[in-house]
């Protein structure tokens, strides 16, 4: 494999260039260990091929063929522990999507174990606390561990709450198929209340978050009708599928005309990347069986689709009944 690595580089290289001192420059090591491992005298690290193959643009798997030995090469996506982290998480994904956004045939799958998380990703409550909740759990210095989530509003800095914005609204002008099921709002509104009842989120912002879930719902539900974005400047589509019989996973599909890659949920906001072909192809049918066997919202009937939202907005109520503990009256 290492032999296939450099002979696939030399042929990159301008003639004029001497492949050992590309090498050694790359990987940071002297002349005489990159001739070592040029000529296969010393083993090249994964890690080095990692960086090769980054800085020449080239797939291990597809130069290894590592798929014939049901083993694939995958990237993580970069560490979040810091509110910096987060920012930069955002402008680096909005960088992503732009590029696909200026591909027509670009297109979304979502298994939505969770709520998507461009939904979340507006000016709103529900933004600034997804990042509350999200660095909660990736911060490692325990700077986050007793912060509330008004205390962290007055800490966090506009620029980070822009950048989701930013990041949220770029998807607006892509293709996307959904898969929701019941439990779907289930992971948000355990959020909610949860650092409601551990004294972390006062009732009034409580209340906000619910509120913003609750136009969440009514904006899908409303491009559920359209079969579209629910953008005026968008002509990209929408279709959402309600699948009972699996359990989602938050794995998006991304496919252009040309390839597909997909990103598997790893730890919160993190995702491993695959670009495997047969791996990818192997997802994409499994995702058209998966439409076979649920319910393609627009054409399961008027009550049906009704009723699917009506038992989301039931639940939202629920959490903003035992917050403010009135049990009767909905309060949107």
């Amino acid at each position: 494999m290492q032999e296939q690595l450099f002979r696939k580089i030399k042929q990159l290289i301008p003639e004029h260039k001497n492949l050992m001192d590309e090498i050694s420059g790359i990987l940071d090591i002297n002349y005489d260990a990159a001739y070592r491992r040029v000529n296969g005298m010393s083993k090249l690290s994964l890690n080095e091929a990692v960086i090769l193959a980054k800085h020449y643009r080239l797939s291990l798997n597809k130069l290894f063929e590592v798929g014939e030995q049901n083993s694939i090469l995958t990237q993580v996506s970069p560490h979040i522990a810091t509110i910096e982290d987060l920012e930069s998480y955002f402008k680096v994904s909005l960088s992503n999507i732009q590029e696909l956004v200026k591909l027509k045939s670009a297109s979304i799958t979502y298994s939505a174990k969770d709520i998507p998380l461009f939904y979340t990703l507006k000016d709103s409550y529900i933004t600034k606390y997804k990042c509350y909740v999200w660095l909660k759990f990736l911060n490692e210095n325990g700077s986050m561990a007793k912060l509330t989530f008004t205390e962290f509003l007055d800490r966090c800095p506009s620029s980070l709450f822009k950048a989701a914005h930013e990041l949220g609204s770029t998807y607006d002008y892509i293709n996307i198929t959904e898969f929701w099921n019941d439990n779907t709002i289930n992971g948000s509104l355990q959020q909610i209340l949860y650092y409601f009842e551990t004294g972390r989120l006062d009732e009034k912002h409580a209340l906000l978050i619910c509120k913003d879930l609750h136009d969440i719902i009514d904006h899908v539900e409303k491009q559920c009708i359209s079969q579209a974005i629910d953008n005026n400047d968008s002509t990209a589509s929408y279709q959402l599928y309600t699948s009972d019989l699996l359990t989602m996973s938050n794995t998006i599909m991304v496919q252009t005309k040309n390839e597909r890659v997909f990103f598997t949920p790893f730890t919160v906001l993190t995702y491993l990347k695959v670009e495997h072909k047969p791996t990818c192809d192997r997802l994409a049918n499994f995702f058209e069986q998966q439409m076979k066997s649920s319910k393609l919202l627009v054409h399961s009937g008027e009550k049906d689709r009704a009723q699917f939202f009506e038992r989301m907005r039931i639940k939202i109520n629920r959490v903003a009944a035992l917050i403010t503990a009135q049990k009767e009256e909905p309060l949107f």
